[in-house]
């Protein structure tokens, strides 16, 4: 595994680290406690120090679960969670306005759920474009940052216009996007001022919640309960965070070409490759792929270990995305 620093954290985490929405319940199919603990700890053996959670994840489930983990490691362990979305849930719609007495109470909730006194990375989990404009949300993180409940904080945002205001303001470390394939839009428009502001970039929906293992059928039919089916065109939440916001016969369509130019091998896999596109920016300092078995959580440290992609390949996979994919991306972006 190799480990990149993460922005003015001065902190270096592993390239591939672990998304844990999945940990939440049925978001994405049933989890036990017990298989996400045995992810957890196969990801910490094969070293990946670098977690990310959000408190809505199962309403703090995704959160105890690794607070239960990190009492049974000995390792060195980032963990990343976010607040924001809770409220969109419990009000039904957005406040309107994020009092100090309610992130207070959220960043005090995580803490309790994860068992630390102070979190590593707290991020902003993508609340509208108008708190970040107005920057009163950043102030609040850094009323917190000052009291010593969090050391770091970031945004997880929706669009290059959101990134772009949160690294407007210096304290602001860590951002989180959709990267992938599918979205190549922060390759040019995103990741050199994150390079030049040093701020970090964790790279979130790496394999567009499937799509880029080109293990899917066209027609193929997800449980009511998975936000891949019902979220499929953003009747939930951002479409972007389901299959990257492309629909999904399409998508599986789109893998294909993909799959053809990525030409995996061996025991290289098409989703290995899909990462390795990713970590082939080096302003990306962490990509973060969720894991449902033990399988996938090898498979995707081992991207780590894969040679670079090459200009050629990268030159096809964004002729392909500018000229037959970008047309069908849907949402913000």
């Amino acid at each position: 595994m190799k480990y990149k620093l993460l922005g003015k954290t001065e902190v270096k985490v592993s390239e591939v680290g672990l998304g844990t929405w999945q940990f939440g319940g049925t978001d994405w199919g049933d989890i036990s406690e017990k298989n996400a603990l045995e992810i957890l700890h196969k990801s910490v053996e094969l070293g990946v120090n670098f977690i990310d959670t959000a408190d809505v994840y199962g309403m703090g489930r995704s959160e105890r679960i690794i607070g239960k983990f990190l009492k049974e490691t000995k390792e060195t362990i980032y963990v990343a969670t976010k607040l924001g979305r809770r409220e969109w849930i419990e009000n039904k719609g957005w406040p309107a306005k994020y009092t100090i007495e309610m992130v207070k109470k959220d960043i005090e909730d995580s803490l309790r759920n994860l068992g630390v006194d102070s979190i590593f990375l707290q991020q902003w989990h993508c609340i509208p474009t108008e708190m970040l404009k107005s920057g009163e949300a950043f102030e609040l993180l850094e009323t917190f940052k000052k009291k010593g409940l969090l050391q770091h904080w970031g945004c997880s945002i929706e669009s290059i216009e959101e990134g772009l205001i949160c690294m407007e303001h210096p304290g602001c470390e860590t951002l989180q996007v959709i990267y992938n394939i599918f979205r190549q839009k922060a390759t040019e428009q995103l990741l050199p001022v994150a390079k030049q502001k040093n701020v970090g970039i964790l790279a979130r929906v790496p394999l567009a919640s499937g799509l880029l293992t080109g293990k899917f059928k066209k027609g193929y039919k997800f449980p009511e309960t998975d936000h891949r089916n019902y979220n499929a065109d953003g009747t939930a939440f951002n479409v972007g965070e389901t299959f990257a916001g492309i629909p999904f016969d399409k998508g599986v369509e789109l893998a294909e070409k993909i799959k053809v130019i990525l030409n995996p091998a061996g025991d290289i896999t098409m989703a290995q490759l899909a990462l390795r596109w990713i970590l082939d920016h080096d302003a990306v300092s962490t990509v973060i792929p969720g894991a449902t078995k033990i399988e996938q959580a090898i498979g995707n440290a081992k991207a780590s270990s894969i040679s670079p992609l090459g200009e050629e390949i990268h030159q096809k996979l964004y002729q392909l995305y500018k000229t037959e994919i970008e047309p069908y991306i849907r949402g913000k972006y």
